[in-house]
């Protein structure tokens, strides 16, 4: 009898488990991602590699657009959850038009050290400061909000416009642009910069130049782009944004933690060679959580000047455009 109720007892659990594991395994909740494959994406690509987001129950759907403009209309249209980086000035810009529609969890910090933003020069160009950029054909990173930047270094360098031209290009077509002659120079981001060097056909003339002319300090944290999400992603899946939110903060303490490593998520994300990729410099990544005061003004800083420069309408709180979970 004992022996007849033990085999009962194993047929039964096994039972059991046979139909735990033919359960189907929970959804994974999907989160739509805006993305600009440059640089200063690298927590996205590091969430993804590292398992961040499948760890949160998180699947995200990557839809590729260059610039700001495509991810604000994108955001305001509810086409996309998120941006993975969206140059704070037209998340501003976005939010006078729709409030709400962009909130940033994370910031992007860049300057001198932590290099995005700088002038290049062509081979063969003589140049060694802004002021020698006259006469010069500029290539510029597309979107009004890099526009402005670089015609606002040039400016303070006592360059008018009139004194030079500058055209948008795309991105992907910085590094062949060099390459041929195309312009003289560019106001280009990383990895552009770090490829161009590396192969010989561009010099850097000066990096971080919105820290230096916007922020009066080459060193300053200059919050010029970084992670936001829709009010209505937040408003109608809270603890989906919080779960996006806590998996960009585990990639952005890795990147911290783990820089060389880091950097390898990169190549097949971004436009990053391989024999390129370990000299690419690193931005800093903040949570919106983790600002301080004094960060939130060099924050605001810099959204003044965007409104002294005509490029946002009117003033902004940034603080209420800030998503701390």
């Amino acid at each position: 009898m004992k022996k007849f109720g033990s085999t009962v007892w194993h047929m039964v659990a096994g039972l059991t488990l046979a139909s735990a594991l033919a359960l189907p395994a929970a959804a994974q909740d999907k989160v739509k991602v805006g993305v600009f494959p440059v640089a200063s994406t690298l927590p996205y690509f590091v969430a993804i590699e590292r398992g961040f987001f499948k760890e949160a129950n998180i699947e995200v759907e990557t839809t590729r657009l260059i610039g700001g403009p495509p991810n604000v209309a994108a955001m305001i249209t509810n086409q996309i959850d998120a941006a993975a980086v969206l140059v704070t000035i037209e998340g501003m810009n976005a939010n006078l038009k729709k409030p709400g529609v962009a909130m940033y969890i994370s910031l992007n910090s860049q300057n001198k050290t932590y290099q995005m933003e700088q002038f290049v020069v062509r081979k063969g160009f003589e140049a060694k400061s802004l002021k020698d950029l006259k006469g010069a054909k500029i290539m510029s990173a597309p979107g009004p909000a890099n526009v402005t930047m670089a015609k606002a270094a040039l400016a303070a360098a006592g360059l008018k416009e009139g004194d030079y031209t500058i055209d948008q290009l795309d991105m992907g077509q910085h590094v062949n642009a060099m390459t041929a002659g195309t312009f003289d120079a560019g106001y280009t981001l990383e990895p552009n910069a770090s490829t161009m060097r590396k192969m010989g056909v561009a010099t850097t003339l000066e990096a971080g130049v919105i820290a230096h002319y916007v922020l009066g300090n080459p060193e300053a944290d200059a919050y010029v782009g970084g992670c936001a999400l829709t009010s209505e992603f937040i408003k109608t899946r809270p603890d989906v944004a919080k779960r996006f939110t806590a998996a960009w903060a585990k990639a952005v303490d890795f990147i911290t933690k783990n820089p060389q490593q880091a950097r390898q998520y990169l190549l097949k994300n971004t436009f990053t060679p391989p024999d390129v990729v370990d000299t690419v410099p690193m931005i800093k990544y903040v949570m919106a959580k983790d600002l301080t005061a004094k960060d939130k003004d060099l924050y605001q800083k810099f959204i003044d000047f965007s409104v002294t420069t005509g490029t946002l309408p009117e003033k902004v709180d940034v603080t209420k455009y800030l998503q701390a979970f």
